[in-house]
């Protein structure tokens, strides 16, 4: 399984990134699924549905079925931190999985950063960020850099980096 992070401080734009490379990469027949690491509480089911009803009631695990789609919701009796590795062995099996979040583990990461970060520059205390994509100027010269709205050159460069064709 090829994963690839997508790593930036809060509101640096990891989502709209990980969006417009899933319709690209998708575009060109590449599976992608993602996983998206959430630092709070979050709802996929809305107040009032039967699913949120069964899981306020103590169901420990909630699973949503339709012709369409399914969702499995599953309630953490303690707080604990997600395993990255536990997480991915619930997905199937695809050409590429877009990690958002998870930035301090071990993995291939491209960092985005925005003129208005919130946060210092990973790139130079991470040895795993393989890219960087920016609205600004990048002083890095040793690994790839990308405009932020250059999709399909971010595009091109993970379908090399994974071999995927």
């Amino acid at each position: 399984m090829n994963i690839l992070g997508i790593a930036g401080w809060k509101n640096s734009g990891k989502t709209t990134l990980v969006s417009s490379l899933i319709t690209e990469l998708t575009n060109r027949n590449i599976r992608v699924s993602t996983l998206k690491h959430a630092h709070h509480d979050f709802d996929i089911d809305q107040s009032g549905t039967d699913s949120y009803k069964h899981r306020k009631a103590g169901a420990k695990e909630v699973l949503i079925v339709s012709s369409r789609r399914w969702a499995l919701i599953h309630e953490e009796a303690e707080v604990s931190k997600p395993d990255l590795t536990t997480m991915l062995g619930k997905l199937e099996d695809t050409d590429l999985v877009l990690v958002e979040g998870f930035k301090s583990l071990s993995f291939p990461k491209l960092e985005i950063r925005r003129e208005d970060s919130s946060g210092p520059d990973l790139a130079p205390n991470d040895k795993d960020i393989i890219a960087i994509v920016s609205d600004r100027p990048v002083s890095e010269h040793s690994i790839p850099a990308f405009d932020l709205d250059d999709i399909k050159g971010i595009a091109e460069f993970v379908m090399k980096t994974f071999d995927l064709r």
